[in-house]
């Protein structure tokens, strides 16, 4: 049987979703997908990704959205490759699948860079329920550890956490930990995260919310051999949504340069898995020489990606009114977990604390009692494809209409949408690492080899790839090239 002869495919239905949601103010005409096999091809059986909720599905229609919206900037830019209306755009599932466990297939001169989850990164039995925790960071580590008043024991002994959280409700350790800046959610099934303040937010939100300011002219830009050739992005992102819509817009032909701050240094993962297809510099826009710097890179750039929560960047002069007057007509990509509106529009958050207080992880039991997780950072990976695309489709809007373009994302928003979805009651198991090495390429760094998952995707018959060596963190001039 082909691939696309397999049945109950839910895919095609998502990926026109997801073309409607980042066209619905485009302004172009261009809103309604043509019927998805007609314009993506997908190859290889399902059941790569095995979960109860149709995470396969929704990876496909989130990277095929990314592939056509750099196939339809490509056309708009005078490129060659292929006409709308064809099958341009191409993704094999198994491709698919180890490009959304990308963390699972790092190497490092041979050897996994870290775990994916730090000790303190985990579900803990609270005394009405589950908590979820993330402690990856050391300055979210130290906030949980100071709330739950364990600062004085190991930094990575679960044992002082979990006995402090056995004696709290998971609704008083989450506000516990949050309040003291650490990163927490209850686990709430999705009855109860849909009646409560957070929920109803983000269920009144679109999937990519767009808005435009008018006044800058339309920018000109040239098709070059890919389609996002000769488009300059700044990445403000970390931590794999981010990343992987930046480093996916550098497979596509953009020059990336990321920036991250001296004093929070990335995660070794995070940076070897984060800095595919980019350069990457420290900043520190607290002073006077960065944020002059910060500002001359962004007259520069075509795009700015951002997962800072809302507002956090206002006092850099980075909040969209100050952008669309100092840096007219800019593309503006702004992800964050929770989305900017309701009571946890400031939070923070990490695909593992959405799926814990969205529901998913409870869809995702194994028992009905205890909390599960999808296959995959979904939340998160899937995100990152819609911010590419975001930015693509927003820069095709720029070009025709002018203004600054402003688009919003959250992973909560992705979630909302995963948990509305049909599911499945059967569970499959995970596939191994080896079932992804079809898909793996090794690059040049300064630590040795780096072995990833190659960027998924074909437009015709052309593979994405990543540049042969990969940048130092924070090895680069912060300067265009």
């Amino acid at each position: 049987m082909t691939a696309d002869l397999w049945p109950a495919q839910l895919w095609p239905t998502l990926l026109a979703e997801a073309w409607a949601a980042l066209s619905a103010d485009s302004g172009l005409g261009d809103a309604t997908l043509p019927a998805g096999r007609e314009v993506l091809s997908v190859s290889g059986a399902p059941g790569n990704l095995p979960s109860r909720l149709p995470a396969e599905d929704v990876a496909i229609a989130c990277a095929g959205t990314a592939l056509l919206a750099a196939a339809a900037l490509h056309a708009q830019r005078g490129g060659d490759r292929g006409s709308r209306g064809s099958p341009v755009a191409r993704l094999d599932r198994r491709h698919l699948a180890a490009a959304f466990r990308s963390e699972a297939f790092l190497r490092v001169d041979g050897a996994p860079a870290g775990p994916g989850f730090a000790p303190l990164s985990r579900f803990w039995r609270a005394a009405d329920g589950w908590v979820r925790t993330h402690g990856n960071y050391p300055w979210h580590r130290a906030a949980l550890l100071r709330a739950l008043g364990c600062a004085g024991d190991a930094q990575d002994d679960p044992e002082p956490v979990a006995a402090a959280i056995a004696e709290l409700g998971a609704r008083e350790a989450e506000d516990l930990v949050t309040g003291a800046g650490g990163v927490a959610a209850a686990v709430r099934d999705e009855a109860s995260w849909r009646a409560e303040p957070p929920g109803q937010a983000v269920a009144a939100t679109p999937l990519v919310e767009a808005t435009s300011v008018a006044g800058a002219p339309p920018r000109w830009r040239p098709s070059g051999p890919q389609p996002a050739s000769g488009i300059r992005v700044l990445d403000l992102t970390r931590v794999i949504a981010g990343p992987v819509a930046t480093r996916y817009l550098g497979a596509l032909g953009a020059e990336v340069l990321r920036l991250d701050p001296p004093d929070r240094p990335e995660l070794p993962m995070q940076a070897y898995d984060g800095l595919l297809a980019k350069r990457s510099a420290l900043l520190d826009f607290g002073t006077a020489d960065g944020h002059d710097r910060l500002h001359e890179l962004l007259s520069g750039a075509d795009v700015l990606v951002h997962g800072y929560r809302p507002h956090a960047l206002d006092r850099f002069g980075l909040g969209p009114q100050a952008l669309a007057e100092r840096h007219p007509g800019l593309v503006v990509v702004s992800l964050s977990a929770w989305g900017r509106r309701g009571p946890w529009g400031g939070r923070r958050g990490f695909d593992s604390i959405v799926q814990a207080a969205s529901g998913i992880a409870m869809a995702e039991s194994p028992d009905g009692e205890r909390p599960g997780a999808l296959p995959c950072q979904l939340l998160d990976h899937g995100t990152g494809y819609l911010c590419a695309a975001a930015a693509l489709q927003a820069l095709a809007r720029q070009s025709a209409r002018g203004g600054t373009q402003f688009r919003e994302l959250s992973l909560a928003r992705t979630a909302h949408w995963l948990l509305g979805l049909p599911r499945e009651t059967a569970e499959a198991p995970l596939p191994g690492d080896d079932d992804g090495k079809a898909w793996l390429t090794t690059l040049d760094s300064a630590a040795g080899p780096v072995t990833t998952v190659l960027p998924p995707g074909r437009l015709d018959d052309e593979a994405l790839a990543w540049p042969r060596a990969l940048s130092r963190y924070g090895g680069d001039e912060a300067a265009w090239l």
